[in-house]
């Protein structure tokens, strides 16, 4: 027998880091000066979700941006898969805090959008501890309280990447592609709120010829 090869196709992925003190600092900020009621725009089932304002677009410019250039040199850039007659910059096209309560979740779902990312600040349970509850207890599929990136492997079969939600988590940031995906499942016996806040990144159409970066 000659020589025997792993081949292992190209595929896009997503990128994961933790948020400094000032960063998360800002974000607080952004959240205490919340906006309109974004419920009716996303597929969330929660009660509370309302947009924030990135002032002067610090958080793009000094954490999305820098994620974008990673993602570009570690996979792909996305916008380049864009058909579109002229070039344009990328900017935050939206960003919003959710406050999901025990009980709530968010269905199976991509974005509208060229990235998207997803931040926890605050996380007021521990998936140990909720994978003990009678309704998760003895499963075989643990997914209680969890995030969840849903996708299809090779063979068209169902894969998923599961983030078991816990204090630890509070401060990741996921910065993946829009169409990516996922599914965030609901906790049980917590009366405080997990809150998070998520956005997209698309092309500013207004700035034609513009550099294709961000």
């Amino acid at each position: 027998m000659n020589e025997i090869k792993s081949i292992n196709p190209k595929n896009l992925g997503w990128l994961q880091s933790k948020l400094d003190e000032e960063e998360i600092n800002y974000l607080w900020e952004l959240i205490a000066e919340k906006g309109e009621d974004m419920k009716g725009s996303l597929v969330g089932q929660i009660n509370s979700s309302y947009s924030i304002i990135d002032k002067d677009s610090w958080f793009f410019i000094n954490v999305l941006s820098k994620l974008g250039v990673e993602y570009e040199s570690k996979f792909s850039d996305l916008g380049k898969r864009i058909p579109a007659s002229n070039k344009h910059s990328y900017y935050l096209s939206n960003m919003w805090v959710n406050y999901q309560k025990q009980y709530e979740f968010n269905p199976l779902h991509d974005h509208t959008g060229i990235y998207s990312f997803v931040i926890w600040l605050q996380i007021p349970t521990e998936y140990k501890d909720q994978r003990e509850l009678l309704i998760a207890k003895n499963t075989n599929s643990p997914v209680i309280s969890n995030f969840c990136f849903n996708y299809q492997n090779i063979l068209g079969g169902s894969g998923e990447y599961v983030y078991e939600m816990s204090k630890e988590m509070e401060g990741t940031i996921l910065f993946f592609p829009s169409q990516l995906q996922h599914t965030v499942y609901p906790f049980y016996d917590c009366e405080e709120d997990r809150i998070s806040v998520s956005g997209n990144i698309g092309f500013n159409t207004n700035q034609i010829n513009s550099p294709l970066i961000f």
